[in-house]
C-alpha cells in the first residue's frame, strides 16, 4: 500500500479557517488555534442573533400597527383578533408598512374587521 502524505489536507483546512476569519483583530486573523476559537464564537453569535433580530422586528411591527389601530379607536389586541375571525392573511410586517406608508389603505382595512 502507498504511503499517504497528509500535509495537503492539514494545510487546506487551516486555509479556509483563516479565510474566514479575515478582518478579526490581532492573532486571531493569522494564528490557527486562536482563529478556530474565534470563529466558535461569532458563528454562535451570528446564530443567536439571527433568531433574535426576527424577535426585534417582530415587536417592532407590533409597536406600529398598535399606533396605527389605537388612532382609529381600536387596540392592537382587538385588531389582529378580528383580523382571524374574518380570515384576512396578512401578516405584521405588510400590515405595519401599510400603516406607516400608506394610512389610508390601512383604515379601510380597520373599517373592514370592524364590521
Amino acid at each position: 500500500m502507498a504511503r499517504v502524505k497528509r500535509g495537503t489536507r492539514s494545510n487546506k483546512r487551516r486555509k479556509n479557517i483563516l479565510q474566514h476569519t479575515k478582518g478579526f483583530r490581532w492573532g486571531r486573523k493569522s494564528k490557527v488555534t486562536q482563529a478556530r476559537e474565534a470563529l466558535v464564537h461569532a458563528w454562535t453569535y451570528a446564530f443567536r442573533d439571527r433568531k433574535a433580530n426576527k424577535r426585534n422586528f417582530r415587536r417592532l411591527w407590533q409597536v406600529k400597527i398598535n399606533a396605527a389601530t389605537r388612532q382609529e379607536g381600536v387596540s392592537y389586541n382587538q385588531f389582529i383578533h378580528s383580523l382571524k375571525q374574518k380570515n384576512i392573511s396578512l401578516d405584521r410586517k405588510v400590515l405595519s408598512e401599510l400603516a406607516e406608508k400608506q394610512p389610508e389603505i390601512f383604515k379601510k382595512i380597520i373599517k373592514e374587521t370592524a364590521k
